[in-house]
């Protein structure tokens, strides 16, 4: 009997400057760096920052699965997260399922 293990990661986007902070990357100028990092690595999404070196005080906002999230989000296997700089700050207002 042949058993499958399916090991995921978590896809993080980079947008902005915060790109620079990946230098094994080639950048391509106006696209976001996606890259994969593996869960055992990371649990929350402040432990990314510390992996990528990035200071809380340089973003402007953060998506997990496209909602919008604080640096204390619990990340797992398969999570997307997207990391935007405050030169990209944008204008958010999330509509609650009640409103639609």
């Amino acid at each position: 009997m042949y058993r499958c293990v399916l090991r995921m990661s978590i896809l993080v986007k980079l947008y902005g400057k915060l790109r620079e902070n990946v230098k094994e990357i080639d950048l391509e100028e106006g696209l976001p760096v996606s890259f994969n990092i593996k869960p055992s690595e990371v649990h929350i999404v402040y432990d990314i920052l510390e992996k990528l070196v990035i200071k809380e005080d340089e973003l402007s906002h953060i998506f997990v699965n496209g909602k919008y999230c604080e640096v204390g989000k619990e990340v797992t296997d398969g999570d997307r997260v997207g990391l935007f700089p405050k030169n990209m700050a944008l204008l958010f207002v999330e509509i609650l399922p009640q409103f639609r």
